[in-house]
């Protein structure tokens, strides 16, 4: 259990966490329908590689934040108005997202591996909602910050990010049609779950 729990809890946190249409799922589904499955394969390993970077640094700050308790009331604080202006441009300011269009071309010819290492590190989101989750975990008793548990949460992440992209390299013309509604209301459903994570916060804060 030392190594299995936490690494499908690690899987199913990414799959959760990656399943909606983002830049690199997508990237990777538009590799796989114009320049074949092997190339876009090829990008969702260079996304990983980052990816296991990501999470490994992301769970080590999470770690030096729970030996130095001091901060977490002032990190907590910074989360509130965080999610606060988060919710505020899901639901007013940000315009309606485009649809996006899986035939448009990728382009540039360069090693697809490199590509898929550049977007991934361009996307920094990953590295604070794994130290959120992994602190979360710990809270819960599921986690702990031990060699062989980090390791294994890790893997799981990774492999569960990994198996979201081949599910979108392989099948992306079979779920475009389920994507559709997601991305019609992406901006409600971010809004909504930054909502709750503000409201879920003060209460931390207010009666602790």
């Amino acid at each position: 259990m030392l190594f299995f729990l936490p690494l499908v809890l690690g899987f199913c946190i990414a799959f959760l966490a990656v399943i909606l249409p983002g830049l690199i799922n997508m990237t990777a589904a538009k590799i796989s329908l114009q320049e074949g499955k092997n190339e876009a394969l090829s990008f969702a390993l260079g996304a990983s590689v980052i990816i296991f970077f990501q999470t490994f640094i992301a769970v080590l700050f999470a770690r030096f934040i729970s030996n130095h308790r001091e901060i977490v009331s002032t990190l907590q604080e910074i989360g509130i108005l965080v999610f606060s202006l988060l919710s505020i441009y899901f639901f007013w300011i940000a315009k309606k997202p485009k649809k996006i269009k899986a035939h448009s071309k990728v382009k540039g010819k360069s090693n697809r591996f490199f590509l898929g290492m550049l977007l991934s590190t361009l996307n920094l989101l990953p590295v604070p909602f794994y130290v959120f989750a992994s602190m979360s975990l710990v809270a819960s008793g599921y986690f702990s910050f031990d060699k062989i548990p980090v390791s294994s949460f890790v893997i799981g992440v990774v492999c569960g990010s990994f198996t979201v992209f081949y599910i979108y390299i392989v099948a992306f013309k079979k779920i475009e049609k389920k994507t559709e509604f997601l991305m019609r209301n992406i901006n409600t459903i971010i809004g909504s779950v930054t909502t709750f994570m503000a409201v879920v916060t003060l209460f931390k804060l207010l009666y602790k």
